[in-house]
């Protein structure tokens, strides 16, 4: 017990911040001393400091059995939330067309009418997270800057959510999610249809991408005035890896840190034309196994706590040989969501669905309850949505 110096990598909520590594009156805090229990409080600390000083015996266990410590009750069930988050989801697809007819027409963006979308999305994640990412996941993918644009805005809104992060923040974050590539739209059709890898002066050349989002969001009136600035951090890499600018550590941030994590998932599981998409288990692990060094640790482990092992929208196997769709999270078991089982172990549809809660322990045979082996890449089991819930 007592006081120990820690390195600002090592820091976890609910820890007693006592001392820093330089005097207090050089640092934005208003107080010398504090409960570390804000993902703010976090980020200021990682850019202003390298140790800290943390008193064992004034930190608080509450806080730090829970790290996420989310401000947002559920106010819907999944099944409420469905038809609101439809209409949301169609709403902003339809948005999406229309932003990526104008950028390739040279026409001005409408921030009015994308502040409007990011909020009908931003207002169902916070009723209930699992609606809108579970209808993002189900629904049939369009064009791949559409979908892309789409999935990672509900994505870093619904981390947003869980992070506890204000109003304001998780709206940004939307609209983030949304324009961030929106610069794709200007490199040749042929570069981004391309099958294979790219050459080094064709990567060259895809990564202005960046600029030219910076420059659209720069000329678009009435977007957030950070926007443009943080739009161009989504491929900067913890270790300086990155582009275009080669940011390390803290120097990213975090709303840039929580672009580069839900920019990279969703482009792991999705089908791009030079590369084909993973399972969402294997994109997790590839996020878990580049922590620290591509991505930002702490943000990566809390990214994994906030979709679960088993993303909304997964399809699973059961050990029951049966195939699945997770279609609801239980906050509390993250092992064990709400299935909704749509074809039976000889691979037939199964007619009416099953649904099971895991959380309960249902059971698969007379002495073994159902377990989930694992997840598969979307789209390697053909079903109908409409047929289920999406309606």
């Amino acid at each position: 017990m007592g006081k120990k110096r820690v390195s600002i990598d090592e820091l976890r909520f609910g820890m007693y911040v006592a001392e820093l590594d330089r005097p207090w009156t050089d640092t934005p805090f208003a107080f010398q001393g504090f409960v570390l229990s804000t993902h703010k409080q976090l980020e200021l600390l990682k850019k202003y400091c390298t140790t800290v000083l943390v008193d064992a015996e004034r930190s608080d266990p509450a806080v730090a059995s829970d790290p996420a410590r989310q401000p947002y009750a559920e106010s819907a069930s999944v099944d409420q939330e469905l038809t609101p988050a439809r209409a949301a989801y169609g709403d902003s697809r339809t948005l999406m067309r229309d932003v990526l007819s104008a950028v390739r027409i040279g026409r001005t963006l409408d921030a009015g009418q994308i502040t409007s979308a990011v909020t009908a999305m931003a207002e169902s994640v916070l009723r209930n997270p699992d609606a809108l990412l579970l209808l993002s996941q189900l629904r049939k993918k369009g064009e791949y800057n559409e979908s892309h644009a789409l999935d990672v805005s509900i994505y870093m809104i619904t981390f947003g959510r869980f992070l506890g992060l204000d109003r304001q923040q998780i709206e940004f974050l939307g609209c983030l999610g949304l324009l961030q590539d929106i610069g794709k739209l200007r490199l040749p059709e042929e570069l981004l249809d391309k099958r294979g890898g790219l050459s080094a002066a064709e990567t060259a050349v895809a990564r202005r991408h960046v600029d030219y989002s910076v420059e659209i969001l720069r000329a678009t009136p009435g977007l957030p005035a950070e926007l443009p600035r943080i739009a161009a951090l989504h491929h900067e890499r913890h270790d300086g890896s990155g582009y275009p600018a080669r940011l390390r550590g803290s120097d990213i941030g975090m709303l840039g840190s929580i672009a580069a994590i839900a920019d990279t998932f969703d482009a792991l599981t999705v089908q791009r034309p030079h590369a084909d998409p993973v399972s969402p288990s294997a994109a997790i692990s590839t996020l878990y196994k580049t922590r620290g060094f591509l991505f930002d640790a702490h943000l990566v482990e809390q990214f994994i706590r906030c979709i679960g092992i088993f993303p909304v929208g997964s399809l699973v196997e059961l050990n029951s040989g049966e195939t699945g769709i997770v279609i609801a999270q239980n906050a509390a078991q993250r092992l064990s969501p709400r299935v909704m089982v749509i074809r039976d172990a000889a691979g037939r549809p199964m007619v009416p669905q099953k649904l099971l809660d895991l959380s309960r322990a249902p059971k698969a045979t007379p002495n073994e309850p159902y377990r989930i082996l694992g997840t598969l890449e979307y789209g390697s089991v053909p079903f109908d949505p409409d047929s289920l819930f999406m309606a």
